[in-house]
């Protein structure tokens, strides 16, 4: 697990054989998992004030999105990279991009808009300043 000085989280794991579906890759379904796996991963490295919301409120997942573009299979090293791309008020946009280290190949790039919710009333609030400080904002490429 690794957070360089350009605001990308990195972490690198091993596909596991039960992420391998009936097509003998990994599952698309695996891949939501693992994005929302290396965001708190993130928010977790980040923060000393638990950037998962330190009892202040919690993340909602609002949408997600993702592209698939090779496949990956049991045994193979995958790289998950993460940043923050758009921080605003009550929200947060995360992109992901998953990498097999060995050839280079992008296997799927996605996003997750995430909503800061007060858990007491279920409505959004703001995102509080300690959170706020403790990620960079990586412009779009």
């Amino acid at each position: 697990m690794e957070l360089h000085v350009d605001g990308i989280f990195r972490y690198e794991f091993t596909v596991p054989e039960s992420a391998i579906d009936g097509n003998g890759h990994v599952n698309n379904v695996a891949y939501v998992q693992w994005m929302q796996d290396v965001a708190v991963r993130h928010a977790t490295a980040s923060s000393s004030a638990d950037g998962m919301g330190g009892g202040a409120g919690i993340w909602v997942a609002r949408s997600h999105y993702i592209e698939y573009l090779r496949p990956a299979f049991a045994g193979d090293r995958v790289q998950a990279n993460t940043w923050i791309a758009d921080l605003r008020r009550v929200r947060a946009r995360r992109r992901y991009r998953f990498v097999r280290p060995f050839d280079g190949a992008v296997l799927a790039q996605g996003e997750t808009d995430w909503v800061f919710i007060n858990p007491a009333t279920g409505r959004p609030r703001s995102i509080p300043d300690e959170i706020r400080q403790a990620f960079a904002v990586v412009p779009d490429e």
